[in-house]
């Protein structure tokens, strides 16, 4: 009660006509943060509904808490560190600075926009400023990150409107200019730490490159394998899926379907005997437990502003997106990891996809109403 009367008491300064009025639209997005916003309808037909974009983020930022917990102890024990506390302590204080960064660079950038444009602050960045630094090498420099986010927010939101108008997943894009620009400091045997303060490969690297698997199926699903921080853990992200699954955030759908998608191609080609070390010397469901596919299934696939919007098209985009990640990896060994690829190039078609699933839908109505004249 007592922040809810400081703000109103405050308002009027930032308000048109106010000393600091020019700040109105960062002052918005201070009080929505804070407060749900209190206008309501007076008349005709609308929605009501104590949520907003804030709470739907919000949500998210939660079902991520689990990957990224687990993340940082991880990042510790990588480490040779074998105590929890200490092992999640030396994980937080390597990843806090990730975390500032991102959301430092991107909530400026988000701000800047919002003033020039005099247009209210858009909530989307709430959840890319915490996915960059989970799908970002721990090892990755600070500049980078800052680069990337400013990259994403700039050129992958900003230039197409910003939130709800982007054509690609932010986070996603962050991590495809930081990788095939700066390439050595995102991918290979140096970007992830290992015991003794070396350097080694992530888990899926190695598996690709040496054929032997060095840790158990159990190890895998669990997460104590080398990794980004979101990426490490599927029984961690599997309790975030549980979270977007039961509040509606996410799409069961395209959830279903991505894993679907994956599992199909994996054991096809195991089935047919292709010559790859990642299909050899692992069973087919080691490609949904190690890399990024299970995170990205959970969190990036089902981005309801990037992804497929009819129930039809969830089903085909989803199941293309695993599709595409299993064969990117073993088509192209040099490529081990496939998922961000297949995400991208899925959110580019899956305008395309809904088109065509509207148009079978007209087309089957019209013959209904032909057959019934």
């Amino acid at each position: 009660m007592g922040l809810r009367q400081i703000v109103d008491k405050i308002k009027p300064t930032f308000s048109e006509g106010g000393k600091l009025g020019f700040l109105h639209s960062t002052f918005e997005g201070f009080e929505t943060f804070l407060f749900v916003p209190n206008t309501t309808t007076q008349r005709g037909a609308h929605i009501r509904d104590c949520n907003d974009i804030k709470r739907v983020m919000i949500v998210v930022v939660l079902a991520l808490v689990p990957a990224l917990l687990f993340g940082m102890y991880n990042i510790g024990y990588q480490s040779g560190i074998e105590e929890i506390l200490p092992a999640f302590w030396f994980g937080f204080l390597k990843m806090l600075p990730m975390i500032i960064v991102s959301y430092v660079t991107g909530l400026a950038i988000e701000f800047a926009f919002a003033q020039k444009r005099k247009h209210e602050i858009n909530e989307g960045f709430l959840v890319s400023g915490l996915l960059i630094p989970m799908i970002m090498p721990i090892s990755v420099p600070l500049w980078i990150v800052a680069l990337s986010t400013a990259f994403a927010v700039i050129i992958g939101k900003e230039v197409f409107g910003g939130t709800g108008m982007n054509v690609f997943n932010p986070a996603l894009l962050a991590r495809a200019f930081a990788f095939f620009a700066y390439t050595p400091k995102m991918s290979g045997e140096a970007v992830w730490y290992a015991a003794d303060g070396q350097t080694g490969a992530t888990a899926l690297e190695q598996l690709a490159t040496t054929g032997e698997m060095k840790w158990s199926v159990m190890e895998a699903f669990i997460g104590r394998i080398p990794g980004s921080v979101g990426e490490t853990s599927t029984a961690a992200i599997l309790i975030g899926a549980a979270i977007l699954l039961f509040t509606g955030v996410a799409s069961w759908r395209i959830m279903l379907s991505v894993f679907a998608g994956g599992l199909a191609f994996a054991y096809l080609f195991q089935a047919v005997g292709v010559d790859i070390t990642m299909i050899d010397d692992a069973p087919a469901y080691y490609h949904l437990l190690v890399g990024g596919f299970a995170f990205g299934a959970v969190f990036m696939a089902t981005d309801p502003v990037t992804s497929a919007q009819t129930n039809c098209g969830k089903w085909i985009y989803g199941f293309m997106v695993g599709a595409l990640a299993v064969i990117i990896r073993v088509i192209n060994p040099a490529y081990p990891e496939g998922m961000m690829l297949s995400i991208l190039f899925m959110n580019a078609l899956a305008p395309l996809i809904d088109y065509f699933v509207v148009e079978r839908n007209i087309a089957r109505r019209k013959k209904l109403i032909k057959n019934v004249k």
